[in-house]
């Protein structure tokens, strides 16, 4: 039967008020004679023995004394418990944890222990002991419950002994928020970072790779790493991973595996001596490589540690499984970029190689994919000077999402251009192009080709803009005169029926002032599921209104972002500003080599010298663009080019890039582990800055407005 704390005088025992043995391990309580427990010295013999084991053991421990199961723990339960300690010393387990004690599998077990003198022993459960800041946290634990009897074999308690499972049982526990990860994943490079996030918590690891062929028959293989502590935040999301490119032959241990099929497990040494990066690569000492093991795409997974590490054998069956996730995943994404390549090589064509420069009217475009990046859109945009010396513009949407649609895009966009080429009215030339698409719909034999379009005629002279509308959503102008306030306003154009389903020609001339910018975009910016198309026009104003310059690539990015949520339609944007005063502008074709960024340096250094920029804003400006140069060479691997363009208002950068399968020669690889650090000082230094998307490639830009002069 169970019984009291037997309390028999015990000679040979402590002296009375002496601290219990390993008593720091409840600091605060080293004398019992004030608590429940009573005098230590008046404990019964084999429960001081038991007692004095629980708090020497670096084990998590507790008793649980007499009928209230008094709590009695050592230092290794306390920092289970958390904040709980010291208040649990001595205190009934049903108080200490009352907001869990009834759940099953908690109290109960204890309880049960105590009446009935039977020993129990859980595997691998949940148990909510940490308490903090008012949640709980539930880790898995294997925990055993003995009874504990005094000298004449009563039951006076229970010990309890937790454990939490092992790194690797936790690990595999988690592959399914990996593999649902994954399943989200549509490019290799959204494939990395998953991989790489997963691999380096998961692991606990310094040092995480993921290594993949680069496709096309031998032709080479590319890495990306990520190190311990290396700094990546929202900013460095928003760029492709930094690959490092490597021959048919590279000795790297991730490619090894992933050419062999074979895995390697190295507990000490130096693994990566012979491919060391920099200092990140040459202080590992034991590394995992395991491959991919897809049937189309070579590729392996690695994890590495600065000290010696033997791999358990529950440590490699979890790698085994992760690499077969990440494989799969892969795959996937291979042969998503192999169709969105096709894709996006036919929108190149049809869309203009490069928009005009002009004194007075910056222009700029972006086009983002829809959610299916496969598909080639219909959306289309186009500027050119007429022979007037006026400029066209032009947006316009062909119905559809397949290669169809794309190629009458193309037909569309040129013959459009031939028609204001010769007739410049902008009512004129969409009238001819609603005969063309009603033609093309009869060849085709189809009533459901149609096309959505905004043609407009900027005069300078005359400060004036002509525009007409064929079932397009309204054209939007940000006015901001010398001495007032931006704001933004629709052109009210008659829209009509879209081209091919009974256009009505009808024009609208508004004034163009200097200062003004003109927004033409597609119905994807301002359109999303269960939102009112008013509220995504509202917003759209709002935000271009608010929008710290006129500047049209500053304007596009704002944009596209301006109406929150996802949308599975392209997006396309062009945006012609009327400079208050000429803008001075200049290039740089950056070739893909080591001291490529020096140059770049030099070359801005000297340009904004020239142009009598302010010291401050050269210094900021020169840095932001020497980080962005070296991005693009690094992860594109091409060359590079980049743009200063300088008005009296502001100072506007890009670097662009034109493709991510080049090879490049690294001139200094720490840049990897700084990436993020210097895309966070772009921000700060910048008053806007953000990645421009097109059909040829990206584009970084950032933005530094001017101190009035």
């Amino acid at each position: 039967m169970p019984g009291t704390v037997g309390r028999v005088p015990t000679p040979a025992g402590p002296l009375p008020g002496t601290a219990v043995p390993g008593a720091a391990a409840v600091a605060g309580h080293p004398r019992w004679g004030a608590t429940a427990l009573g005098p230590y010295e008046s404990w019964d013999p084999a429960v001081r023995a038991t007692a004095e084991v629980v708090l020497a053991s670096p084990a998590p421990m507790a008793l649980h004394l007499g009928a209230e199961l008094l709590l009695l723990y050592n230092e290794a339960y306390a920092e289970l418990i958390g904040d709980r300690h010291p208040h649990a010393v001595a205190r009934p387990a049903a108080e200490v944890f009352a907001e869990v004690w009834q759940r099953p599998g908690i109290g109960d077990v204890i309880e049960h222990a105590y009446r009935t003198g039977t020993p129990l022993l859980d595997k691998e459960i949940p148990l909510p002991l940490h308490h903090a800041a008012g949640a709980l946290d539930q880790p898995v634990y294997t925990r055993a419950c003995s009874p504990v009897r005094d000298s004449q074999g009563r039951v006076v308690g229970v010990l309890s002994v937790v454990a939490e499972t092992s790194p690797a049982t936790r690990q595999l526990q988690g592959l399914s928020d990996f593999a649902a990860a994954l399943s989200g994943t549509l490019t290799l490079d959204d494939v990395a970072r998953v991989a790489l996030r997963y691999a380096i918590t998961s692991f606990d690891a310094d040092r995480v790779s993921f290594a993949v062929d680069d496709g096309g028959g031998g032709s080479g293989w590319r890495m990306v790493r990520r190190v311990r502590g290396e700094l990546v935040d929202e900013a460095d999301e928003r760029l492709p991973p930094l690959w490092r490119r490597g021959p048919a032959g590279w000795s790297a241990p991730a490619v090894v595996s992933a050419r062999t099929g074979q895995a390697s497990f190295i507990d000490d040494g130096q693994p990566l001596h012979e491919i060391a990066a920099d200092r990140h690569d040459q202080k590992i000492r034991a590394l995992a490589a395991v491959p991919l093991r897809g049937s189309v795409v070579r590729g392996a997974l690695t994890v590495g540690y600065r000290s010696a590490h033997p791999w358990s054998a529950a440590e490699r069956a979890l790698l085994t499984a992760s690499a077969e996730l990440v494989g799969q995943a892969t795959e996937r994404a291979r042969r998503f970029e192999t169709q969105h390549g096709t894709a996006q090589l036919l929108q190149r064509s049809m869309l203009p190689e490069n928009l005009p420069v002009l004194p007075r009217l910056r222009i700029a475009a972006r086009y983002d994919p829809g959610v299916d990046g496969n598909a080639a859109g219909g959306d289309f945009y186009d500027a050119f000077v007429l022979p007037t010396g006026e400029l066209g513009v032009v947006l316009g949407d062909v119905a559809g999402h397949d290669v169809q649609a794309a190629a009458r895009m193309g037909q569309v966009r040129a013959a459009l251009r031939a028609l204001a080429l010769n007739d410049p009215r902008p009512d004129q030339v969409l009238t001819g192009l609603d005969r063309l698409v009603g033609s093309l719909g009869a060849e085709a034999g189809t009533y459901e080709l149609f096309v959505t379009v905004a043609f407009g005629v900027i005069d300078v002279g005359r400060e004036e803009l002509t525009l007409a509308s064929a079932g397009h959503p309204a054209p939007l102008v940000r006015r901001c005169a010398p001495s007032g306030e931006p704001r933004a306003e629709y052109v009210d154009v008659p829209s009509g029926a879209p081209l091919g389903v009974g256009y009505r020609a009808a024009t609208r001339t508004v004034a163009f002032s200097p200062g003004d910018t003109l927004l033409l975009f597609s119905d994807g910016v301002v359109e999303r599921r269960r939102r009112g198309l008013s509220d995504g026009l509202a917003r759209l104003a709002e935000s271009v209104a608010g929008a710290p310059s006129g500047d049209p690539r500053s304007l596009c990015g704002v944009a596209s972002a301006a109406v929150p949520g996802a949308t599975e339609d392209d997006v396309a944007v062009l945006a012609v500003e009327y400079a208050l005063r000429p803008s001075r502008s200049a290039r740089m074709e950056v070739p893909a080599e080591p001291t490529a960024p020096s140059r770049v340096r030099h070359w801005m250094t000297a340009q904004l010298t020239e142009w009598e920029v302010a010291e401050s804003v050269i210094g900021a400006a020169v840095l932001c663009t020497s980080e962005l140069t070296t991005n693009a060479l690094l992860h594109a691997g091409t060359e590079a080019r980049v743009e200063v363009d300088l008005s009296r208002e502001r100072l506007l950068v890009s670097v662009a890039d034109s493709g991510s399968r080049g090879t490049v020669t690294r001139a200094r690889t720490e840049t990897l582990s700084s990436r993020g650090r210097g895309l966070g000082l772009i921000e700060e230094l910048s008053d806007a800055w953000g990645t421009d998307p097109t059909v040829r490639g990206s584009t970084v830009w950032f933005e530094i407005l001017l101190p009035p002069t």
